[in-house]
């Protein structure tokens, strides 16, 4: 997911700035971006976000903002519990058929929107079919259905219509979903937002272009209600669901939010007492590490530069590339910028996220640093890249948000690059999410920086996104082994489980032996956490944190 949201993300990054506690463990007592609870012990809680919400319609959401609030909103088939397994939402059970193809849901009977329809199997049919319909235009549709989901691929391209997608609604309360092949990841894949939330389509409709856009325009079946908002808005409101099916295990009873990008206004507000949590800048990291309240998650981010290949000739040079990932120095940027314990990422597929299934070892560990900094040698290939282009300067423009740390980030980097690659001269572009997002869509950026939350618990979740004209690549990389090889790990591979691992092994070497992207840092978050918000959920996957056991209790 693009995370250019927390500093980005994030993350996001998307993205784009744009997911998570080590990846395989979750971690409570923990909150968002800045929680408040009032001194009277109500369950309420007040919260900053570095972001306004860009879209609640889950089709099109891409961000990891919108995902955290529809997963409030929206209930889908599951829900992951603290330990990141699923539990049930919407499915109380489910099978899948001896040869991987065939998946059946059995959907709750109690459970309803909040204007009193029953959630049945026919929602989340007409989600599916939505999201692959080429003309809803849905970045994650295409790009988690295609060559999974019966029909998908053929159906986003215009050669099928949206009822040949291997979903149907055998009865009310029964799902079933036919897939392309086995997916070795698919019962992962199936608790992320596309696949499992439902849409009422009396409603969507009904609001046409509209949904999505406004609380007016928005109807939950999940433990919370989004009030006050609209896709301008700074400020917006979430009360508890009483229709929603499981509202006796939802304790607290209203979230305020208000967007902030000052780190040292939310500090002051935390001292102050009015939120209960506050993401702490790399400069503030030193002042609060040794309180109790102090606390540092790792995650499975992974923030990295994109590099433009076709908008201009310097990029679409591998040797440029080369040299631009080998140029900045990544220990010093999680030591002095960050300082919040990332660490620095020599690879795309982070540390402690997947391991070999035969040997259990690392994916990291086994294909250890892929790139890592080496002025002396970047340096080298510049002078060799600037030859083979016929040129003695290059200027480039760097897109980064403009929350968090990203102005730190980015003047680092610009100076880092700037210094070891003599010629280079870098134009600084900060931009709020939404409009990055849009200058990413358009490939309206030379350098990006940028970052990915995965989706699923497996490397795909990060090699995929580079395959030829795949809507998340964005960048103009093509490479036909690396294609090749990820198509094997989706086809004749699926049910070769070692063989699979080797072969996405080799695939992350390929994208940093052809430069696709000079990965930059694995995230983690500092922040100070009042004792009184509990049983806070933070996800390795999905959905940033998980609020639905989450209750205000005692400081003592």
């Amino acid at each position: 997911m693009h995370r250019l949201l927390k500093t980005f993300f994030v993350f996001i990054v998307l993205i784009s700035i744009g997911v998570i506690g080590v990846a395989c463990d979750n971690s409570t007592n923990t909150s968002e971006d800045g929680d408040k609870t009032s001194k009277d012990n109500k369950q309420v809680v007040n919260l900053t976000k570095s972001e306004q919400i860009t879209t609640m319609d889950l089709t099109l959401a891409n961000d990891q903002v919108s995902n955290q609030f529809l997963s409030m909103t929206t209930e889908g088939l599951y829900r992951l519990d603290e330990k990141g397994e699923k539990v049930p939402g919407i499915a109380t059970k489910s099978e899948v058929s001896d040869d991987g193809l065939k998946w059946t849901f059995h959907l709750r009977d109690n459970a309803e929107w909040e204007n009193g329809d029953p959630v049945t199997a026919h929602d989340f049919v007409y989600a599916w079919q939505r999201a692959i319909n080429p003309d809803t235009g849905s970045e994650y549709g295409p790009y988690l259905m295609n060559g999974v989901v019966k029909n998908a691929k053929p159906i986003s391209g215009g050669k099928k219509k949206v009822s040949d997608l291997g979903v149907e609604a055998k009865d009310d309360h029964t799902l079933v979903v036919t897939l392309e092949k086995p997916i070795p990841y698919f019962e992962s894949l199936i608790s992320f937002g596309i696949f499992n939330w439902p849409l009422n389509e009396k409603f969507v409709e009904k609001s046409g272009d509209s949904y999505g856009t406004s609380s007016e325009y928005l109807l939950s079946n999940g433990p919370y209600k989004l009030k006050e908002w609209e896709s301008t808005s700074d400020s917006w409101k979430l009360e508890k669901n009483a229709s929603y099916w499981d509202a006796e295990e939802v304790s607290i009873e209203e979230f305020n939010y208000n967007v902030a990008k000052d780190n040292q206004l939310i500090v002051d507000l935390y001292e102050k007492g009015e939120i209960d949590r506050a993401e702490l800048s790399s400069d503030l990291v030193d002042q609060f590490q040794s309180r109790e309240d102090f606390d540092t998650t790792p995650e499975a981010s992974v923030f990295y530069l994109k590099m433009n290949q076709q908008r201009t000739k310097a990029l679409g040079n591998r040797n440029i590339r080369k040299a631009i990932s080998r140029a900045f120095d990544k220990e010093a940027l999680v030591n002095n910028i960050l300082n919040n314990g990332s660490i620095a990422a020599n690879g795309l597929v982070p540390k402690k996220f997947s391991t070999h299934p035969e040997s259990g070892k690392d994916f990291r560990e086994i294909n250890g640093d892929l790139v890592s900094y080496d002025a002396e040698k970047a340096k080298k290939l510049w002078e060799k890249g600037l030859q083979e282009i016929g040129k003695e300067t290059v200027e480039l423009e760097y897109l980064s948000g403009d929350s968090g740390d990203s102005k730190f980030i980015s003047e680092y980097m610009a100076n880092q690059l700037e210094k070891n690659l003599p010629g280079l001269s870098i134009t600084i572009k900060r931009v709020p999410l939404e409009q990055l997002t849009t200058l990413d869509k358009s490939m309206d950026y030379d350098l990006q920086f940028t970052g990915w939350a995965p989706d699923y618990q497996d490397p795909f979740t990060f090699l995929g996104m580079w395959i030829t004209d795949e809507n998340t690549n964005k960048m103009g990389y093509s490479v036909e082994k690396y294609d090749e090889i990820l198509s094997k790990t989706q086809n004749e591979l699926a049910t070769k489980p070692v063989e699979r691992y080797e072969a996405l092994l080799e695939a992350e070497e390929i994208l940093f032996d052809t430069a696709a992207v000079a990965p930059v840092y694995q995230t983690a978050s500092a922040k100070l956490i009042s004792p009184k918000l509990n049983g806070v959920i933070t996800n390795a996957v999905g959905p940033e944190y998980e609020y639905k056991w989450a209750e205000i209790g005692s400081s003592d």
